[in-house]
């Protein structure tokens, strides 16, 4: 990755490493040190100019272009100015063979909202036509709007499950036309199905005796990702594991089932802390509760308690475990709160953990 596309060719076949990022605004000092044979000249022209003398870029941007431009044509300086950002370059992206796509030109450019709505639910009307011919349903596609200054917006829509209804699909784009700056104009207008899954396709129940079939929510979840963002938007299943911050991750929100469950006979909090927050406290050792505690400037007196649990470290996962031991502990305030708080260490033995408090969780 460079500055143009010709300093990142050039990059690319000098270079050893099999991934280049030039940082921003380095490839020109870069390119200097460079053989002639990078800037994709031809062979003939490389040798006369070794013949004169040249035999690195820096020794081209040295000296004056219209004696060279006069022997060796304008080609020499044109892939000099490419390689240097300083002419344009067009880029032909590769794509793969099986991208579905449908594309509208218009005769005269369009910009108006409503216009720009109304060639999309075209689109994916012709879009999901295609779809339906292979078989397959979009799980991402992309509206890429080409204006008639050469500039080019897209907006880009995502589906929890492979879907080719034409009506979601027209509503989760036209949601985002807002963001789309038509300029002087739009000229062409595509949909891509850069992300299609196969579409699988489910027989309805018509029996009173059948079972209530299930509620589909992918609706709601599509239009809910493509607002907050597809990181915003998760559901927690269980994890095997005793240490309570491992025993949870986050999923998509329409995956299935993974059949596991959390143990019923080990009460839990409602809300686990991101992190577990020390406390101060007061604790007889080794295996009494504190009497009260101190979190987030607030001091609180035990009521009611209940424990230790003992959950020990996961020395398989970390060396530095293999000792480690929590004594969790449930308490109760005076206001009838409920806090899930644990010991760093067994209370007697230096080596299980730093005897110190933290608070991991609250109940209800």
């Amino acid at each position: 990755m460079a500055d143009s596309w010709g300093a990142a060719n050039a990059f690319a076949r000098a270079a050893s490493k099999s991934v280049i990022v030039v940082p921003p605004g380095e490839s020109a000092a870069l390119l200097q040190r460079l053989p002639l044979a990078f800037l994709r000249l031809p062979h003939d022209m490389i040798d006369q100019l070794h013949r004169l003398g040249f035999e690195r870029v820096c020794d081209i941007t040295s000296q004056p272009r219209a004696p060279l431009t006069q022997r060796f044509g304008p080609e020499l300086h044109r892939r000099l100015d490419q390689a240097l950002g300083r002419l344009r370059e067009p880029i032909e992206p590769i794509r793969a063979p099986e991208l579905i796509e449908a594309t509208r030109q218009f005769a005269e450019p369009i910009g108006a909202p409503e216009t720009l709505a109304r060639y999309t639910g075209k689109l994916v009307e012709a879009l999901c036509t295609l779809l339906i011919a292979k078989g397959v349903g979009a799980r991402r596609l992309d509206l890429l709007f080409h204006r008639v200054d050469r500039d080019v917006q897209a907006i880009r829509i995502g589906t929890a499950k492979p879907t080719r209804d034409v009506k979601r699909l027209t509503r989760l784009l036209v949601d985002k036309l807002e963001t789309i700056d038509p300029g002087y104009g739009v000229e062409a207008m595509s949909l891509r199905a850069t992300l299609a899954e196969p579409f699988e396709t489910k027989q309805m129940r018509t029996s009173l005796l059948d079972e209530m079939p299930d509620t589909d929510v992918s609706s709601l979840v599509d239009s809910l990702t493509n607002r907050v963002g597809a990181t915003k938007l998760y559901r927690f299943t269980p994890v095997e594991s005793d240490v309570p911050e491992r025993s949870v991750e986050r999923i998509a929100p329409t995956s299935g089932g993974t059949g596991k469950s959390w143990p019923l006979r080990l009460p839990r909090p409602v809300r686990l802390l991101r992190k577990p927050e020390p406390i101060e406290t007061m604790a007889l050792l080794p295996d009494h509760p504190p009497v009260s505690f101190s979190w987030r400037g607030v001091r609180r007196r035990v009521k009611r308690a209940d424990g230790p649990e003992r959950i020990f470290g996961e020395w398989w996962k970390r060396d530095a475990e293999r000792d480690s031991v929590r004594d969790y502990f449930q308490v109760e305030d005076e206001q009838g709160e409920r806090y899930w708080i644990f010991r760093a260490g067994d209370g007697e033995h230096s080596e299980t953990g730093a005897q110190s408090w933290f608070l991991h969780g609250i109940f209800g």
